[in-house]
């Protein structure tokens, strides 16, 4: 059973590999802006208060966060494992989906870090392009799509978003590194941490990432 927590920082390559992990090993990558949005619109109790919260401009508490991540990974396609992006953000998110993830039987066994230089994040930030119905990511100079300005997965137009830009990704680098980026010695400390470097070419990345989840299927 693969369960992956996906970590790096904005721009490093994340959603690239997440769009393989989770084709070709068959486990649904989960986002807490996915889940967050589906949560709001779902008409459930922990939905109806996670978007009252929302609504009043007020932060998601980390105990409801948690709530929800155990709700979405409690569901049957999670059996065989997941990828989760976008959680825990924190040690005490961590500490506490810890003790969650073993009463659901979901414990993360795989931790993958994709990490890469400032300079190199800026650059690959200012010309990168997603696709906003499948998530796939893109580059207009590294790794361009099949046919311009087209998702290669799905044939849905590409956009780019708003903060990509080097000054909204210099605030949420810091961020990272405030709040995120001790979670890899938490990790680390665990022995589930694997640490990729994000500045080699994505085919190579991917086949190194690939041959570790291999040997560990």
């Amino acid at each position: 059973m693969l369960n992956i927590i996906l970590m790096g920082p904005p721009g490093a390559g994340k959603g690239t590999h997440a769009t393989w992990i989770e084709k070709d090993y068959n486990i649904p990558h989960i986002s807490t802006g996915d889940m967050f949005r589906e949560a709001m619109s779902s008409g459930s109790e922990l939905g109806n208060k996670i978007k009252e919260i929302v609504n009043r401009g007020d932060l998601v508490s980390d105990e409801l966060t948690c709530a929800l991540v155990k709700e979405r990974l409690s569901k049957d396609d999670c059996e065989k494992g997941y990828l989760l992006d976008g959680f825990p953000r924190t040690i005490p998110q961590a500490e506490a989906w810890e003790k969650i993830s073993k009463e659901i039987g979901r414990e993360v066994n795989i931790v993958i870090d994709i990490s890469c230089p400032d300079a190199v994040l800026i650059k690959r930030i200012s010309t990168r392009r997603v696709c906003p119905h499948c998530g796939a990511s893109y580059n207009v100079v590294t790794m361009k799509p099949k046919k311009e300005g087209i998702c290669d997965y799905c044939g849905s137009a590409l956009i780019q978003r708003k903060d990509d830009n080097e000054e909204s990704l210099k605030v949420r680098l810091a961020n990272y590194y405030k709040s995120t980026a001790p979670l890899l010695d938490f990790y680390k400390k665990q022995g589930v941490l694997k640490e990729y470097d994000g500045t080699q070419d994505a085919d190579k990345l991917k086949g190194e990432i690939n041959a570790y989840l291999a040997s560990r299927q």
